[in-house]
């Protein structure tokens, strides 16, 4: 148990932020990888959880793992956070979610 509350320490030290500019481009911080993408969405791993960009025509104009720093740019409509355990927990895993 104090090991998990020490885990969540160190992720919750890393600094994560949004920044949207005219709901054309988004500059997020604190990216671990970027899970999947294509034009109308980005399903990318954050410290705390994921992130899932919706939109059109997107694409990813800047990607540093070591940074942690994701770019997108396009038309963005929507911004989802979801928890670790809710994409790939416990339940099956993202891919039994998606083809249910």
């Amino acid at each position: 148990m104090m090991r998990d509350l020490d885990d969540k320490k160190l992720v919750r030290s890393r600094s994560h932020s949004i920044l949207m500019e005219n709901r054309e481009r988004v500059t997020i911080t604190g990216v671990q990888d970027v899970d999947s993408f294509d034009e109308a969405s980005v399903l990318l791993v954050a410290d705390l959880g994921y992130i899932t960009l919706h939109g059109f025509d997107l694409h990813i104009s800047k990607l540093s793992l070591e940074e942690g720093q994701l770019i997108v740019e396009g038309e963005i409509t929507g911004v989802e956070y979801s928890d670790h355990e809710a994409m790939g927990g416990k339940s099956g895993g993202f891919l039994k979610k998606l083809f249910k």
